[in-house]
Order: structure tokens, then C-alpha cells, then sequence
């Protein structure tokens, strides 16, 4: 479609976080639509078309990213790496081409409220991810075993009975459990 709008357009597969920066290499700049799932790697792990922004970027492209996703907060992440917008897969053709052209020639390609907006979200997600990951790396391995498997429902004397331990000691560390990540309940 955007080659039949006049447009140099190439396609790398899914799959390939490899073949997007090589393919942006051998062409030099221009703009790069971008989703931001790109499937699995050989090894099954998630591509975050997320991570390309930067080194795009850094390459002097400009990035709009066109996503299925409904994923504010990676959204909100890619336009704070620097994406220009982003651009949802099921938008009308011309909205696609705009979006584009105001890309080439240097204009606005989304309003900068709703740009903030999500670049704000995304920052306040990612530093109460951070905080929790902090709390939760002050449990011991035992205390994570046992939080796993209060998670999973388990009541204080089931968790005992797993690790063939006293009810005393369980306590003990769910008590811990509580404290170290800073919550009052165990449904917290």
C-alpha cells in the first residue's frame, strides 16, 4: 500500500530484530514503521519492537510505531525512546500516509498532550515496577517459595505441609513476606 502511494517501502519479517537494523543499515535513514511485537526469536523468546527505537534512532531514522498492540505503558515507552507516534495497525490507510509524510518533512506527527500523556504512564509504571522489584528482591529464596505459593492460594498450614516444616516457622516467614515488601495483608 504505501509503495502504491508513491512511497520506498521494505518489509522485514517477524521474528527478525536482526533484519530490521540490518535492512536500516544498508538503506541509510528514512522513517521506519515499527510494531512492537515482532514475534519470537529461535528460541522462543519475546521480540520487544520497543528496543529497536533507540538504536533506530541513533541511525538517525525516524520511528512511528505501527501496532496492534493496545499496550499503553510499551507505547508510552517507545515514544519516551524517542518514537515519533504511534500509529495503530487498524487505522485507515491515510491516517497511515499522513502520519508518514509528516514524518519526512519534519511536522508534528501526533499531538505533544497525548504523546506526554502516554510517556508519563509509561514512566510511572516502570518506576512502581521498579519499586516492587526492589521490595520483592529483599525476600530470601525460601520467603519467595513460600509467597509463590501464597499466591497460588495455599493457607499457612498447606505451605508447611509442602516443605514438610513447622507451622511456627511458615508463619514466621510469611510474617516476613509481609514486611519486606512493605504490604499489611496477604491479599496486598
Amino acid at each position: 500500500s504505501l509503495r502504491g502511494d508513491g512511497l520506498e517501502a521494505h518489509y522485514v519479517g517477524r521474528g527478525d530484530a536482526g533484519g530490521v537494523l540490518a535492512v536500516a543499515a544498508r538503506l541509510g535513514p528514512g522513517v521506519a514503521l515499527l510494531d512492537l511485537d515482532l514475534g519470537r526469536d529461535e528460541q522462543g523468546h519475546r521480540l520487544d519492537g520497543g528496543e529497536l527505537v533507540r538504536p533506530l534512532i541513533d541511525a538517525a531514522w525516524k520511528v512511528i510505531i505501527l501496532s496492534g498492540s493496545s499496550d499503553r505503558v510499551g507505547i508510552g515507552a517507545a515514544l519516551d525512546g524517542g518514537a515519533l507516534a504511534w500509529v495503530p495497525k487498524n487505522a485507515p490507510l491515510p491516517t497511515l500516509l499522513a502520519a508518514v509524510r509528516a514524518a519526512q518533512d519534519g511536522r508534528p506527527v501526533v499531538g505533544a498532550e497525548r504523546r506526554d500523556q502516554l510517556i508519563a504512564l509509561s514512566r510511572r509504571v516502570t518506576a512502581e515496577r521498579d519499586a516492587l522489584t526492589t521490595k520483592l528482591e529483599r525476600l530470601s529464596q525460601r520467603e519467595r517459595e513460600v509467597l509463590a505459593l501464597m499466591a497460588e492460594g495455599r493457607r499457612a498450614q498447606a505451605v508447611a505441609e509442602h516443605f514438610v516444616g513447622s507451622l511456627a516457622t511458615v508463619r514466621t516467614q510469611i510474617r516476613a513476606v509481609l514486611a519486606k515488601p512493605e504490604v499489611s495483608s496477604q491479599l496486598e
